[in-house]
């Protein structure tokens, strides 16, 4: 696809030309005006570089270049000085990870988008407004791409095209009229990123109002834009835009590439009629090569170099000295001393529902400080990251006496309010199957805090509505107040040897408000009280363990601790995480019982290469003499939480489990983490059994898995065995 355009731009902006010298003048007289023409194409641009590379050592100065999409970006590149060598490099280092995760780190993200993780829910985040679902404008924004660019251009200020040393054009579509729009002047990236927005891959470019996508609906390869600089010869290389065969178009995607194609070759043979004797046809053979070849790019260079040599001969009548071409090309490049002077301003622009104050805090570049690039870029992922944005951008400005960063924001337009929806399945192939299917409703920014409301609904095997009020009390969201309401209905099921002997049904409402800390991005405190009122009733079974009273009054003051650094919640590869929960129930709150119960965990992942290790902990009981009451036991068991005991199979007064895993990534995945084989080694007690003549003592077990990243999250297919002869066969779609 044509998004790929921009993972050819490379380290270009070094010079700055402001006037061709006397030598560029007189070498002009002597010859004809070459234009280099470069079509769009995606992955396949890679073939451009090639050309170029021919062009130089062939000595044929380029006067000119009109370029669409990913020509556009190379285009760009050249235009502004950088070496084919640069080129390369850039080439050979491409990730479809870092041009297109535009989220922050999991590390860097905040904890409350942490905690959204290990919800089960899955997808995009849609707008919800007046009972409509609004959708993205594009798979991507345009940030992380952005990102790179400017890395990979060394760009830190604005950077104009009509300041470039070689005349430059970009081709892109006004998406209200569906006429091409060539960027003549202004800004470089704006031309850049503009050019190759594809639609429905990456989100339009708004520019003086205009919403802008990909040149390659309406000139692809843009031979008119080179007349119109001027050119008496064009050298106009076209990438080609390959139909689809019928296979590859049983989906949506399929039928809109097609179209996009088609609507691409029609203009692209409008181009090619134009041409005339005296120009020269460069068509690299890229049957080979699809828009998305990601890992194939520096295998294209060599295509654009064959064919360029195919047309040598008349390319050489357009060379020039060795002395006279290397001359023009010195003229282009100037190396360019890092600019250290300190910003006198940071100014945030867009703002509206969001508080400047609260975008203001992410942000580590300091006012008196030199910028930090690398510092900056994460800087606008960690704003795009919160949600609140659709899209991020900064300029450096250089005002009458001071020097300004611009962090320029584009609100969501899709918000302020979002709907989300989520998956999860469990099979044990012995006849025990459920399901359950989620979604979440978040409306944000209620004040100028940043208040907001989060309702969860879940269907299926547990019922449950769950609603928090999220009040910030400072603008950079480190104090906060959240009341909170749960309803919710479940199946409790009790074991004997493996075998469920009875299901209880229990229900329960409770409420509650803490008030908290988020520790930066590391973690979170609270503690509140909570009042919770349940009732337990038999399904099925023999009613031996229905427990003398059915209902239940809880009132406790609850206190969590949490930490989360974890690069990863589907298949963890670097971090750690922890938590810690106490309950302290008494009577004298309206509890049936006076208890006090603790719950935690610890857990640290390390990889080396595709080999990953886990260290896992879990453990809780109760504090002081009081045991725990039956609606408030452990429960334990299953995949990966002692493998081979059915789910929640285990139920007692104290539980203590450790386990090591080993998981080897088999396979990697665009844009996912891949597939996994691993085998866990567990060990645990859990005493004070429900079930008389349940295990007490300590519980050996092992499982190996098969782990699938799927759009729909983590995919598990598992063997369970414990040392006393139990066994499990496990599928899983959620995380354990």
């Amino acid at each position: 696809m044509r998004l790929l355009a921009l993972l050819l731009v490379v380290p270009a902006v070094t010079l700055i030309a402001s006037s061709a010298s006397a030598q560029d003048i007189a070498l002009a007289a002597k010859r004809p005006k070459v234009c280099l023409v470069l079509s769009g194409g995606g992955a396949r641009g890679a073939a451009h570089v090639g050309v170029i590379k021919v062009l130089e050592e062939l000595r044929v100065p380029v006067d000119c270049i009109a370029g669409t999409s990913i020509g556009a970006l190379v285009g760009a590149a050249y235009a502004s000085g950088s070496t084919v060598s640069d080129m390369e490099a850039v080439i050979s280092g491409i990730s479809a990870e870092a041009l297109f995760i535009e989220k922050p780190p999991r590390q860097e993200q905040s904890i409350r988008r942490k905690e959204e993780d290990f919800t089960n829910l899955v997808g995009p985040e849609l707008g919800f407004r007046d009972w409509e679902l609004l959708w993205s404008k594009g798979f991507v924004s345009g940030v992380q791409l952005e990102t790179i660019l400017r890395k990979l251009a060394g760009a830190h200020g604005t950077i104009r095209i009509e300041e470039l040393p070689i005349q430059y054009r970009a081709v892109a579509t006004d998406l209200e009229t569906g006429k091409p729009v060539v960027f003549r002047e202004g800004e470089l990236l704006n031309a850049m990123r503009a050019s190759m927005s594809v639609p429905a891959a990456i989100a339009p470019a708004e520019i003086d109002g205009r919403l802008l996508v990909d040149g390659g609906l309406t000139d692809n390869l843009p031979v008119d834009v080179a007349r119109a600089m001027g050119a008496d010869i064009v050298i106009a290389v076209n990438l080609g835009a390959p139909l689809f065969k019928r296979k590859a178009l049983g989906s949506v995607l399929g039928v809109t590439g097609q179209m996009v194609n088609i609507l691409t070759e029609q203009n692209v043979q409008v181009s090619l009629a134009s041409l005339k004797s005296t120009d020269i046809l460069i068509e690299p053979e890229l049957e080979d090569f699809s828009f998305s070849d990601f890992g194939r790019l520096p295998a294209a260079v060599p295509v654009g170099e064959a064919a360029a040599h195919k047309v040598a001969d008349r390319l050489l009548a357009l060379a020039v000295t060795p002395t006279e071409f290397a001359t023009w090309r010195r003229q282009q490049r100037t190396d360019v001393l890092p600019d250290t002077r300190a910003v006198d301003e940071i100014r945030l622009t867009g703002l509206q529902r969001v508080n400047p104050e609260f975008a203001a805090s992410l942000i580590d570049t300091m006012v008196g400080e030199p910028i930090d690039t690398a510092v900056l870029d994460r800087d606008v992922q960690r704003l795009y990251g919160t949600g609140d944005f659709e899209h991020v951008t900064y300029r450096v400005l250089e005002e009458p006496g001071r020097r300004v960063l611009s962090v320029d924001t584009v609100e969501n337009a899709r918000g302020p309010n979002y709907l989300r929806f989520g998956l999860a399945l469990s099979s044990d192939f012995r006849g025990d199957a459920y399901y359950n299917l989620l979604a979440r409703y978040r409306r944000t920014w209620l004040n100028s805090l940043g208040a907001e409301w989060r309702t969860d609904l879940q269907i299926g095997h547990i019922d449950r509505i769950a609603s928090e009020f999220y009040q910030p009390l400072d603008a950079s969201h480190l104090l906060f107040v959240a009341p909170y309401a749960e309803i919710a209905q479940r199946p409790i099921d009790t074991f004997s040897a493996g075998h469920r002997i009875d299901r209880f049904d229990l229900r329960y409402g409770l409420a509650g408000v803490d008030v908290g800390s988020h520790v930066t991005k590391y973690g979170e405190a609270r503690a509140g009280l909570l009042f919770e009122r349940a009732h337990v009733g038999l399904d099925t079974g023999s009613a031996l363990l229905s427990p003398p009273v059915s209902t239940f009054s809880q009132a406790a003051v609850r206190t969590r601790f949490l930490v989360d650094q974890v690069d990863s919640a589907n298949f963890p590869r670097a971090g750690y995480a922890a938590d810690l929960t106490v309950t302290n129930a008494r009577r004298a709150l309206g509890a049936d019982a006076s208890y006090s119960r603790w719950e935690g965990g610890a857990t640290y992942f390390r990889s080396f290469g595709d080999h990953s290790f886990n260290a896992f902990y879990r453990g809780g009981g109760h504090l002081g003499g009081n045991k725990l009451p039956v609606y408030d036991l452990f429960q334990w068991g299953g995949l990966l939480q002692q493998s081979g005991y059915p789910t929640d199979a285990l139920i007692g007064q104290s539980l203590s489990f450790g386990r090591l895993v080993y998981y080897n990534r088999l396979a990697r995945q665009t844009l996912l983490e891949g597939f996994y084989a691993g085998l866990s080694l567990e060990a645990g007690r859990v005493r004070g059994p429900l079930v008389a003549g349940n295990p007490e003592g300590l519980l050996k077990s092992a499982a190996l898995f098969l782990g699938f990243d799927s759009p729909l999250g983590p995919l598990y297919f598992a063997y369970g065995r414990t040392s006393d002869g139990l066994s499990s066969i496990y599928l899983f779609l959620g995380r354990p």
